[in-house]
């Protein structure tokens, strides 16, 4: 039996296959977990309930770390963090505003590939390693998103996965029915 809480969480059925999408008190659908075919497509479960779906580029470590490129619940696209890699390979050493460019190019793939596009982005995080470039790295996102101007943050952190890479981009992008299947 699954029940609403109307804190900070919802109940769990007892077989553990629903995730839950809320935070603090907001009420939120539950969904089924599902993964996605080739196309980022899932099937609706008998009682025509949204499904999430989700996408993967492809890099050896999301296995591994347990997580995917993007997410598409309900109506939102969550973009996991990404760098300045291309395939699997660390791009622009010491040039902040090309390795903001490379993330930000990273996460417009990881939306196409579930059927929304960086127009649809209502919010981004950057995490940077040095504020002190906040131009560079601002510049790029502008250039990207000056016209869509999504809420934005910019974060400093101390470091990221490799000692080299200076920004990290994540994205949330809004676009009705994208979590379920033929929405694209």
């Amino acid at each position: 039996m699954i029940r609403k809480n109307c804190g900070s969480h919802w109940t769990h059925d007892v077989s553990g296959s629903w995730t839950v999408l809320a935070r603090g008190g907001a009420s939120a659908d539950i969904v089924p977990n599902v993964d996605c075919d080739a196309g980022g497509r899932a099937e609706d479960d008998a009682m025509g309930v949204p499904q999430v779906r989700r996408f993967s580029s492809g890099t050896t470590w999301e296995p591994v770390v347990g997580y995917s490129r993007a997410v598409a619940a309900g109506d939102f696209v969550f973009v996991s963090g990404c760098t300045s890699v291309a395939g699997a390979e660390f791009v622009h050493p010491g040039d902040a505003y090309a390795q903001a460019r490379q993330a930000i190019g990273n996460a417009a793939d990881a939306l196409t590939g579930l059927g929304a596009s960086l127009a649809d982005v209502v919010q981004t995080r950057m995490y940077v390693t040095d504020i002190s470039r906040w131009q560079e790295y601002g510049r790029a996102h502008g250039d990207v998103f000056g016209a869509i101007r999504p809420a934005s943050t910019m974060i400093e952190v101390a470091a990221l996965i490799e000692p080299e890479m200076l920004i990290e981009v994540e994205v949330v992008a809004y676009k009705p029915g994208i979590g379920r299947k033929g929405d694209q």
